[in-house]
């Protein structure tokens, strides 16, 4: 396994746990089934979706170090739905440059682009 494999699943594990501790934070403050401040209209499959990361942002965080390639693609699949999910909430009310969205979107194209060199320094047995 390579340095560099390690050192990309490291910032991607402390991305998704800060993201853990935030969806942490919300859910003890306003429940697991928070509407993010967007509502009561807001659909439950949302509220859902957003409680749901407080599991699935730390599970990735464990899987990239106990299965580097499964934490990885976890790891996209979380960014990238969350991504076009909030997109539909940040379209609606013009919340384009809200730093909650950019870190978003950064951190999904910091995903697109490292996954590639972090999949690489995967040993065979990974």
């Amino acid at each position: 396994m390579s340095r560099v494999s390690q050192s990309i699943r490291l910032l991607f594990a402390l991305c998704l746990l800060a993201a853990t501790f935030n969806h942490l934070r919300a859910a003890f403050e306003h429940g697991l089934l928070w509407d993010y401040g967007y509502g009561v209209d807001t659909p439950l499959a949302s509220r859902a979706f957003w409680g749901s990361l407080t599991l699935f942002d730390p599970l990735a965080a464990l899987l990239l170090w106990r299965h580097p390639r499964w934490g990885l693609l976890l790891t996209l699949a979380i960014i990238l739905l969350d991504v076009l999910h909030n997109s539909f909430y940040v379209a609606a009310h013009d919340q384009w440059l809200a730093s909650f969205y950019l870190s978003q979107v950064g951190f999904l194209l910091l995903v697109l682009l490292l996954l590639p060199l972090a999949w690489r320094g995967l040993s065979a047995r990974s």
